[in-house]
């Protein structure tokens, strides 16, 4: 906890998901300055860091662990770098934002959790749909008002004309001659890929609506270059699950949720993110036999995450975001959904082993 009204951050990595995502919402963040950037390209850090005018450009991560005035890091580097980068800031007593997955393998991101516990320090999960307001006011309905949980379906289905659109709202990124890239192609085993990429987003909307997840029993079909996964999911509250996982469907990009409980619903389309649009949501009131739909103005999730995780390192405010044991338990529950389809049985997450 602070004194101070605005957390000094430094960001580590100058590359799509920082052009795209952090460095916008450092500078608008109501609760946080734009410390430093950091990044091993050298033409990217100055570029970022100049534009969004970083006190302070590094070129070296333990340099600008270094530096007394940062506060916290967010980490938005390539993901098998994640948990050794989260481990070196948390040595140096930085707070860490860390973009999703949390990491590649159960063993790692639990090796993680145990140093995190140790620290002190708030860690959080970049799984921004908790901040997205369509959203946040589904889970307030399941908290206070919609009673027991029944069954809860959600999708995930990026298409093929995902470009297309994110190319016509999108500066284009850029890219680095000297960047720092992990040992082999995170792109080539695609089934891995899409399930880190994606399914992390839908294992935690899932997670965050009906709670940790038990089992998971796990179907996976190819076809046509396409990859979808049907996945039965239990509970441990009891709530019946099934998440469709499908990259690419061949229409416009569909993703959302339908929850059935004791005293009312709720149904929600998720956009792409990249329109900064909040989900647009229908809770059913049981007792009042009407429909309620939140307008979500403002749909910045990826601001208003790093404001939320500000508020908890200034002022001591709940976690809203992902936790380190929310990230850990993604990771199982996606490395369980690989072992469930390579099996066709399902798998207890909390047995599970091995990468994702």
């Amino acid at each position: 906890m602070s004194s101070r009204d605005s957390l000094r951050i430094g960001i580590l990595g100058c590359g799509p998901i920082s052009q795209f995502a952090h460095l916008e919402s450092v500078q608008k963040g109501r609760n946080v300055t734009l410390h430093a950037v950091c990044d091993a390209d050298k033409g990217l850090a100055d570029r970022f860091g100049t534009f969004y005018d970083a006190s302070r450009i590094y070129y070296s991560y333990d340099d600008m662990l270094a530096d007394p005035e940062i506060d916290a890091v967010i980490i938005g580097t390539s993901d098998a770098f994640h948990v050794p980068a989260s481990i070196m800031a948390l040595d140096a007593g930085k707070h860490v934002f860390c973009e999703k997955p949390l990491g590649l393998t159960v063993e790692e991101v639990e090796g993680l959790r145990a140093k995190v516990h140790a620290s002190g320090l708030v860690y959080q999960v970049g799984h921004m749909l908790r901040f997205d307001p369509g959203i946040e006011a589904t889970r307030q309905f399941i908290d206070n008002g919609m009673g027991e949980l029944l069954a809860l379906k959600a999708w995930y289905c990026d298409s093929t004309h995902r470009y297309t659109v994110t190319d016509a709202v999108q500066p284009l990124a850029r890219k680095g001659s000297n960047a720092r890239k992990p040992s082999g192609d995170p792109k080539a085993n695609k089934q891995r890929y899409y399930m880190l990429a994606h399914g992390s987003h839908l294992v935690d909307l899932a997670r965050y609506f009906a709670g940790p997840i038990k089992s998971v029993h796990a179907r996976l079909s190819e076809k046509f270059g396409a990859y979808c996964w049907f996945v039965d999911t239990e509970f441990e509250n009891g709530t019946l699950g099934h998440l469709d996982l499908t990259i690419a469907v061949r229409m416009d990009w569909h993703e959302g949720f339908q929850i059935y409980g004791e005293r009312g619903s709720a149904i929600g389309k998720i956009y792409n993110p990249w329109y900064y649009k909040s989900s647009d949501v229908e809770i059913f009131h049981e007792d009042e036999a009407e429909y309620r739909r939140v307008l979500g103005a403002d749909g910045h999730f990826y601001r208003r995450q790093i404001e939320g995780f500000a508020d908890v390192v200034l002022s001591g405010a709940p976690m809203r975001g992902a936790d380190i044991d929310d990230g850990v338990a993604s990771v199982r529950a996606m490395a369980a959904i690989a072992e469930s389809v390579r099996t066709g049985k399902p798998v207890d997450i909390n047995t599970v082993a091995g990468e994702v």
